[in-house]
């Protein structure tokens, strides 16, 4: 049910802050003040996670009503040969390595073109920072895609492979992002933001590019009109403050571009990585992280559970927690299933359908702009 201004429904919600040792900060939030450090990091501190779910669950419902989005898309892993190793990561390897892998053009584009075949609306291509492929290598693949299937959105290249990018084209940021949306490059994915504290950057990710970097890469983007996505890993070494620092320098940054389309909540999965030893998120912190993520990023249109992290039931779940978008039928996905991911690689459009009707929710496809997508047949299979 969406919130109204019914008087009991407010009496009820005014019962229920009461009772809730942060209940300041839930007022400020339903009010839409816009919460401080302080604040995020006193709400991690909370385990009252009813409350603040309950007024995440506001905010969201203000922002989309009662509407659960999902899309029909294919992930497109084109290589897994990286030159940086971070401890968090089971996907990469060396170029030698048992394992390793890289698709030529021939192999992406028949992968492209059959998912646009089956209905898919965006391709999501992303890859390890391979030391050998040419800048034109990636510039002909966005090419070649975008001139077999003119009507499908290429969301491609995390902020960390466009700097690698420019690197190896010896060419700004900027004229590296002009390139690829010249030959067809959508819009960017949100991943490689991890957690923007150095601190935890230089324990886990040394070689990477950093949280500053990161930022200014988007930045960039969203000048030339690209829009992205952003993420936080999360559930690793970090601690509240740099949760919440993190936040906050989404929130700035999408004050200052707007370009932000979704923020994407990150559950780290230690399986087959140098931090095997560490335990799983706990139910408890990906719904914190989900519903503080919905009060801190006041200006972000959509939280988007990414099913295949999270888990399908958690995912379920979190539609009640702040979460307005399940992502999509994934087809193919690569990085997570390395660190020993139990959800499938791929979900049928009908299975999203029913999950999302099963959280009384209102299913409405998109397309990756957040554009209502009408088809005859919605009951599209992910093969």
């Amino acid at each position: 049910m969406i919130l109204t201004s019914n008087s009991d429904i407010f009496i009820k919600m005014e019962k229920l802050l009461r009772l809730s040792p942060v209940h300041d900060i839930l007022r400020k939030a339903v009010h839409g003040e816009r919460l401080s450090f302080d604040d995020g990091v006193r709400l991690f501190k909370s385990n009252d996670i009813l409350p603040i779910g309950h007024i995440a669950n506001i905010v969201r419902e203000r922002k989309n009503g009662n509407k659960a989005y999902y899309i029909t898309n294919r992930h497109i892993n084109y290589s897994n040969i990286c030159k940086n190793r971070c401890k968090f990561c089971a996907f990469s390897r060396e170029k030698e390595e048992a394992g390793s892998y890289e698709m030529d053009r021939e192999e992406i584009l028949e992968k492209a073109v059959a998912a646009v075949e089956a209905g898919a609306t965006e391709l999501h291509i992303v890859g390890g920072l391979h030391p050998e492929l040419s800048f034109d290598f990636y510039v002909k693949m966005i090419r070649e895609i975008h001139e077999s299937c003119p009507e499908v959105h290429i969301q491609a290249f995390t902020a960390v492979e466009i700097e690698h990018l420019s690197q190896i084209a010896r060419l700004s940021v900027r004229q590296t992002l002009k390139e690829l949306k010249e030959a067809g490059l959508g819009s960017l994915p949100g991943g490689g933001a991890e957690v923007f504290s150095p601190k935890i950057r230089e324990q886990l990710c040394p070689e990477k590019l950093s949280g500053d970097g990161w930022l200014q890469v988007m930045r960039e983007a969203h000048t030339l009109g690209l829009r992205s996505n952003a993420t936080m890993l999360y559930g690793h070494v970090e601690a509240p403050e740099d949760r919440i620092n993190h936040l906050i320098k989404l929130r700035e940054l999408q004050d200052e571009t707007g370009g932000f389309m979704s923020f994407i909540p990150l559950a780290f999965h230690p399986k087959n990585t140098e931090m095997s030893n560490r335990s799983r998120t706990t139910a408890m912190l990906d719904l914190k992280v989900i519903s503080i993520g919905r009060l801190m990023l006041d200006n972000f249109d959509h939280i988007k559970a990414f099913w295949v992290m999270l888990g399908i039931k958690l995912s379920q779940v979190s539609l009640s927690f702040g979460v307005d978008d399940i992502d999509g039928t994934v087809q193919e996905e690569k990085i997570t299933h390395a660190a020993g991911a139990e959800t499938p690689e791929a979900m049928s459009a009908y299975e999203i359908i029913r999950l999302i009707k099963e959280a009384d929710r209102e299913p409405v496809e998109r397309d990756t702009l957040y554009n209502p997508v009408k088809r005859k047949n919605i009951l599209i299979q992910a093969s």
